[in-house]
């Protein structure tokens, strides 16, 4: 038995943006971030409760409401005003794994081809429409079954398109996601289209939390009961809903209000207007649901606090969020100045037909934060690096030193894994993929999913003698139909092999390597690519951060690395190969990429045979064909070429630290072209 809506405790924010959109889903969806363990889900059940019900016309699998049927439903045409038939709103659950097909619908193509018959199997967004559409771990999901979603969510019609056969249906939903943001973000053009965000966190009071743990014990124990025990609540609830819906087409947002909406949107710098339409729309449903005629200055600052956050311009690293000081000066600044009853001597007459004053700009956005420089900038003097190695090169141990802030992130050449996988969809390595560019045919084994007409047609050309056709026709058999083969790109796991021992040299040195490193991180969060993190200092290596879908998580962990010591290399290999060894049997699917950002230099316990231990640690690696770069951070006017020969052990391409940028490669380009 759902669990009440009306018995979660705090996550008030969460409540109210499902409850806005219940009342307008012009919204366009909620988005819920937060981690495990906090209610998302059980709180997206209940909303589907409360809810009214809606009226369907008997047998249509479109839900079409009796009063105004869709006149292209399939399962049309409806006679307008028959009777029907009321049933509760429905709540629909994409699983991860869904199909595109499974999302939006499948045409039977062979009976499409075969015998003309148009056979359309309706999908979830069918399923779903005047209900709820719930997406748990949503970023999780591809991003083109994300793009099909919020399509369908903003024009409330879904299609459905094969080689030329098109259905439409209506398909007006709320949509609300979930997802975990240690798993990894949506990317920024997706995280834009959804109307509103909440963040929710477990709350920190004992007492909060022992009331969460009695109600739940409670629900488990009698459910039927404590379902009965809120049932007053939840038919406030609902009742609550359909009273907003109705005066919600009466509500009216004045010219003031927009002003404030519009100020709002231009001091956090958003891009577009899509922030403007949802923030005003948001304040139309707050304040219907509050039970006003008329928005006011709250209705607008509670939907900025919803609509903003995941829309503000920042770096992708950023956390989300809204500054408070800038929300409400901007408010302040577009808010209408009061009629002035008793004005003083000198005051010009409020008569004499002079214009209104025009309030001022709304004040800059809190803008993206700025690393430190590197000490070159700051002007001090780099820290010297003695003899260009670390403390075990001079027999002492060296102190640990501050972590140093990375230098500005630059856009990096694309590293690419050889060959043509078969992974989960990204933008990195060549694949067979579902999407992409069409570059021949296969018989099919099962169902045709792509045609590849071409294919067909050359295929059933030589029989059409036989099949006794006639006229300008052409017969098709089921053999004869031939599955497009697609290429496009899969995301990979890309696992950072760090050295930030002492031999990296002064603190400006390693500010670069921890930009270039940045700068990496920023390319994979772009082409959804799995990421973890090992280092390797002092005495040994570690795995600063196992493979995630949260670049952020790794990106932190990278600010936050302290260097010095000496050069375990070999631990750092080795730890890396056992890191890929396990993830190959969790997700075999996926293939590594290994970036080894080191300088070459190695030291440890055993004299002179460090360099041949890592040597033979990098022999691992290549035996295990792991896809390896190896970046070559050595710096100075005398180069050992330590990184290149790694880099030769490992069968990887070796690139100059100055050779990551994506600059650098056009122009080497150019430079061959005059050449």
């Amino acid at each position: 038995m759902t669990y009440p809506l009306s018995a979660v405790v705090g996550m008030t924010d969460m409540r109210l943006a499902l409850l806005l959109n219940a009342v307008s889903p012009a919204v366009g969806g909620v988005l819920v971030r937060g981690e495990k363990g906090t209610a998302k889900s059980t709180a997206v059940r209940a909303l589907a409760a409360v809810l009214p019900p809606v009226d369907v016309v008997p047998g249509c699998r479109f839900a079409c409401a009796p009063a105004a049927p869709d006149p292209g439903c399939p399962d049309g045409p409806h006679e307008v005003g028959a009777a029907g038939h009321t049933r509760p709103a429905r709540l629909v659950e994409l699983p991860v794994g869904a199909s595109e097909d499974r999302v939006v619908g499948s045409l039977d193509l062979e009976r499409a081809l075969t015998e003309g018959v148009k056979a359309f199997e309706p999908g979830l967004l069918a399923a779903a429409h005047r209900g709820v559409l719930y997406v748990d771990e949503v970023n999780l999901l591809h991003d083109h079954l994300v793009d099909l979603l919020l399509d369908a969510a903003a024009l409330g019609t879904a299609y459905v398109e094969r080689e030329g056969v098109s259905v439409r249906h209506a398909s007006r939903f709320l949509l609300v996601g979930t997802m975990n943001p240690e798993e990894g973000e949506l990317r920024p053009q997706l995280l834009d289209r959804f109307g509103l965000t909440v963040e929710v966190a477990a709350p920190r009071d004992p007492a909060e939390r022992a009331e969460v743990v009695r109600r739940r014990f409670a629900h488990d124990a009698d459910p039927a009961g404590f379902t009965a025990r809120w049932a007053a609540e939840e038919s406030g609830l609902a009742a609550r809903i359909a009273d907003a819906r109705a005066r919600l087409p009466h509500v009216v947002l004045s010219d003031g209000a927009l002003r404030q909406v519009t100020a709002v949107c231009a001091a956090f710098d958003v891009d577009g207007l899509r922030a403007d339409l949802v923030t005003a729309r948001a304040a139309i449903a707050h304040a219907a649901w509050c039970g006003r005629d008329e928005v006011i200055e709250d209705d607008v600052r509670v939907a900025a606090r919803l609509a903003l956050p995941h829309r503000r311009r920042r770096n992708p690293f950023d956390a989300p969020g809204l500054d408070e000081e800038t929300l409400e000066q901007a408010l302040d600044d577009a808010r209408p100045e009061p009629p002035d009853d008793d004005p003083g001597p000198g005051s010009p007459d409020p008569d004499d037909g002079a214009p209104p004053p025009v309030p001022g700009p709304a004040g800059p956005g809190t803008g993206s934060d700025t690393h430190a420089s590197d000490a070159e900038t700051r002007g001090e003097p780099p820290t010297p690096d003695v003899g260009g190695s670390d403390s075990a090169s001079t027999g002492g141990a060296a102190p640990e030193r501050a972590a140093v802030a990375p230098a500005d992130p630059f856009r990096t050449r694309r590293l690419e894994v050889p060959g043509i996988g078969a992974g989960a969809a990204g933008r990195r390595s060549r694949a067979r993929a579902e999407r992409g560019r069409v570059v021949g045919s296969t018989r099919p084994t099962g169902t045709v999913t792509r045609l590849h007409l071409t294919g067909t047609v050359l295929a059933a050309a030589p029989h059409q003698v036989a099949r006794g056709r006639t006229g300008s026709g052409l017969r098709i058999q089921r053999g004869d139909l031939r599955q497009a083969t697609v290429e496009g790109r899969e995301g990979n796991l890309v696992l950072f092999c760090v050295d930030a021992s002492g031999s990296m040299g002064s603190r400006s040195r390693m500010a670069a390597v921890k930009g270039a490193v940045l700068s990496l991180l920023l390319d994979a969060y772009q082409r959804r690519d799995k990421v973890g993190l090992v280092t390797f200092r002092g005495s040994g290596a570690e795995l600063a951060l196992p493979p995630t879908w949260s670049v952020e998580a790794a990106a932190t962990r990278l600010r936050e690395l302290p260097t010095g010591g000496r050069t375990p290399l070999a631990a750092g290999l080795l730890r890396a190969h056992e890191t890929l060894r396990v993830e190959r049997v969790r997700d075999p699917r996926r293939r590594p990429l290994l970036v080894v950002v080191t300088d070459g230099r190695a030291t440890g316990a055993r004299g002179g045979a460090h360099v041949a231990d890592a040597h033979a640690a990098a022999g691992l690696l290549a035996a295990a064909r792991t896809a390896a770069v190896v970046v070559d951070c050595e710096s100075g006017p005398v180069r050992l070429g330590l990184a290149g020969a790694l880099g030769a052990h490992l069968g990887a391409t070796t690139l100059r630290l100055e050779e990551l940028a994506a600059e650098s490669l056009a122009a080497s380009v150019r430079t061959a072209r005059a050449a």
